[in-house]
């Protein structure tokens, strides 16, 4: 629905005779889009075949949906991108605070004010974006703050209790023509429960006893982690059969899907006349140690390992790769493999382990979890023997001394005296940028050691490999 110049109902009926219900809308949308192939969900990356069908069937249908998934699956963005499906305007009552349509309005004040200009009704536009209410579900949000409340001010102006105008909206009314979204609903107290069920199946609800039925018209959409919304656990079976359909999410499946993600939401702190490059490796990296994690025996796979992990860790190796630059004097800041420890804060917080352990032992763990994914990126991009004039060099007795502080210069020289590396590292980067080449020294000579091709050691923050 466009925005018409109508600023009032007798002038908004020269256009159209009725408004579609929320659903009616979003489905119209959704088939305007899908005939004139637009991208639905642009932002939404690694669901193509999986989630994001579900739920364009579920618009379709007009179905209020439940989405299940651990933390960071992107649920809450699939939700906020439902908006698209909206129109850009939607006429209604001025000055209601639910939206009311001028055709058909609902609340009592609305409809006395129908009653007393007819045509004369004024009309505003509500963008898309306001038609979205989102609530997190906790164990204390209360009738009130979902449902509605009396107005005591109301009341002491003489108003009386059986007056609906002295009912104070909450949430969901609020929400009328539109969507409304509770993250997390296993987390409503059962009694808030079961007037959510209420509302969706009969339209009715009470507040302080003062029964009030509102045919409202919302498409609901909710959260939940799978492990508590189930009959064990803090869903009541009623409300559990209210929701059309059940959609199950889930993390991505591939690495590339991952590290689209961490392009896209990645909010680096740049630094005027220094260049950011990431060599490719590296973001493999990272998003092969989310990857591990999601398998690890040592992380409790039931609370997840969100996209965040990989995201903040991008954020952080970036970080340290800036400061690196401004101390050696580069205009050009490549994170290294030296610096995926300075990741480790922004993991730390994002894992729930199955025991606990001192913080010392969790650092193993992360460790242990960087170790592993360094391998089998590298393994990914090397055989060992395109390697042996490599690991022949430091057989003959060279060595290589790095440190994470280390100018990308300084690297430079390994070209020179370590045979076969210009070679090697020109298959990964450009050997002539030193500081994606330094990068991509610092990953041969870790994926060798982990191959068990050198030998290390840490003396005072240097890294030695013999």
């Amino acid at each position: 629905m466009a925005t018409y110049p109508a600023k009032a109902l007798g002038e908004l009926k020269q256009y159209t005779p009725r408004l579609p219900s929320v659903r009616e809308e979003m489905r119209s949308n959704l088939i305007r889009k899908l005939q004139q192939n637009e991208k639905l969900f642009p932002e939404i990356i690694g669901y193509d075949d999986t989630l994001l069908p579900e739920i364009i069937n579920a618009v379709m249908c007009g179905h209020n949906m439940i989405i299940l998934g651990e933390r960071g699956q992107g649920k809450s963005r699939i939700i906020r991108t439902m908006v698209d499906f909206l129109d850009e305007a939607m006429p209604a009552v001025e000055g209601c605070p639910i939206h009311d349509d001028p055709f058909d309005p609902i609340c009592f004040q609305c409809r006395e004010k129908l009653a007393e200009t007819g045509d004369e009704l004024p009309i505003v536009y509500i963008p898309r974006d306001r038609r979205l209410i989102e609530k997190l579900a906790t164990s204390d949000v209360s009738t009130a703050d979902l449902i509605g409340e009396v107005d005591p001010i109301k009341i002491a102006r003489g108003k009386t209790l059986d007056d609906e105008s002295v009912i104070h909206f909450g949430l969901v009314p609020r929400a009328h023509r539109g969507i409304f979204a509770v993250n997390e609903l296993p987390d409503l107290a059962e009694k808030i429960q079961v007037a959510f069920f209420n509302i969706m199946e009969e339209n009715d609800f009470q507040i302080k006893g003062f029964p009030v039925r509102l045919p409202l018209d919302i498409l609901i959409i909710a959260t939940a982690n799978p492990e508590d919304y189930t009959n064990r656990g803090r869903i009541i079976t009623p409300l559990k059969d209210r929701f059309d359909v059940q959609i199950r999410s889930h993390y991505p499946r591939d690495k590339r899907h991952e590290i689209q993600i961490m392009d896209q939401e990645i909010k680096p702190a740049g630094i005027n006349g220094i260049t950011i490059e990431t060599p490719d490796f590296i973001k493999e990296i990272l998003a092969q140690i989310t990857f591990n994690a999601r398998k690890s025996a040592d992380v409790n796979q039931h609370s997840g390992v969100s996209c965040r992990v990989s995201i903040r860790s991008y954020e952080a190796v970036i970080g340290n790769a800036l400061k690196r630059s401004l101390l050696a004097g580069e205009k050009t800041a490549a994170p290294r493999i030296t610096d995926i420890e300075s990741a480790f804060p922004a993991i730390m917080g994002k894992l729930e382990l199955e025991y606990e352990i001192p913080d010392a032992g969790y650092l193993e763990i992360l460790e242990n979890l960087a170790k592993e994914a360094v391998k089998i990126v590298f393994d990914e991009h090397f055989e060992i023997q395109d390697l042996a004039p490599i690991v022949e060099s430091f057989e003959n007795g060279m060595a290589a001394e790095i440190s994470r502080d280390q100018a990308s210069a300084d690297y430079m020289d390994g070209f020179q005296v370590i045979n076969g590396l210009r070679d090697a590292v020109s298959t990964l980067v450009n050997p002539d940028n030193p500081a994606m080449a330094a990068s991509a020294i610092e990953f041969i000579l870790e994926g060798l050691h982990l191959s068990n091709k050198l030998n290390r050691e840490i003396q005072n923050k240097r890294i030695i490999y013999r």
